[in-house]
C-alpha cells in the first residue's frame, strides 16, 4: 500500500508529520488548507478508518499505525478543546519518500 504522510500546523504553531498507511487521506485534506479543529478530527477519523479498513482487505488486518495516529490526533485536539475557533491547517501531503502529493 502506497503510505503517506500529511503534515499539520496545529491552534499554537506546532507542527506534526502524520501517518496514512493509504493515499485516502488526499480526498480529505487539501494542501495549505485550514480545518476547524472539529472537522479536522472527524475527517482524519474518517481517512484513517477508510486507510486501516484497506489495510485489513489487502492483509487480513487492521493497521495499527492508522489507530495510532488517529488515536494521536484525537488526543491532541482535545487539548484545544477550549479554544475558540481553533483551526488545523494541513501545510503538506507527502509521499513517504518525502516528495510532494
Amino acid at each position: 500500500m502506497p503510505e503517506m504522510y500529511f503534515h499539520v500546523r496545529w491552534p499554537d504553531g506546532e507542527t506534526q508529520r502524520c501517518y496514512s498507511p493509504s493515499t485516502v487521506v488526499e480526498d480529505y485534506f487539501v494542501p495549505g488548507a485550514q480545518y476547524a479543529l472539529t472537522d479536522f478530527v472527524e475527517r482524519s477519523r474518517t481517512a484513517l478508518g477508510i486507510a486501516g479498513d484497506r489495510v485489513k482487505e489487502k492483509f487480513g488486518f487492521f493497521c495499527t499505525g492508522a489507530s495510532d495516529q488517529l488515536a494521536q490526533i484525537e488526543r491532541i485536539a482535545a487539548t484545544y478543546a477550549t479554544v475558540s475557533d481553533a483551526e488545523v491547517t494541513v501545510e503538506a501531503l507527502t509521499g513517504a519518500d518525502g516528495s510532494p502529493r
